[in-house]
């Protein structure tokens, strides 16, 4: 499916968010001079199509207190890679779980999960039911941890193109 230049500015007016509104749909509408039908039926057909993964309420994790962070990093077998990848992916305290290629010989993971936790302690916890769920099809891990945020928007489409 291919997006039209309505879709384009539609997706531009809310990269950052619907507004926090009882009617976000309408402010969505007014400001692209359309009118609220036409814009939660398109938000539909780019979901449904897939252009749009889903529509989502985005806490900041840091200010739920949620402040150590870990790239958990796994080399996992690949014939058991996906499924165990959509399990971890499901853990209430993984906020995003990849399937990457590995860059061998110095980097063997293939799979990526993205640990919470108030405190390392937690994080490392959490690590260890990974482990655990992973069972003898990981051959190894490791964490790598936050130290500050650099950069934290979604995606961003250039106005222009």
């Amino acid at each position: 499916m291919s997006i039209d230049q309505t879709d384009r500015r539609l997706l531009i007016a809310t990269e950052s968010g619907l507004p926090l509104s009882p009617t976000p749909y309408a402010e969505v509408a007014a400001w692209l001079d359309l009118d609220e039908a036409e814009v939660i039926s398109r938000l539909r057909r780019m979901q449904d199509s897939g252009i749009i993964r889903r529509i989502a309420i985005a806490p900041n994790h840091y200010a739920l207190g949620l402040v150590a962070n870990g790239m958990s990093v796994w080399d996992v077998i690949d014939t058991a890679a996906e499924t165990l990848g959509e399990q971890i992916g499901a853990l209430d305290f993984v906020s995003h779980c990849y399937l990457r290629p590995r860059s061998l010989p110095d980097w063997p993971y293939n799979l990526f999960a993205m640990i919470h936790g108030p405190d390392r302690e937690t994080v490392e916890t959490h690590r260890e039911e990974i482990k655990a769920l992973l069972g003898s099809a990981c051959r190894k891990n490791d964490i790598l941890y936050s130290k500050r945020i650099l950069k934290k928007t979604g995606m961003r489409l250039k106005k222009g193109a």
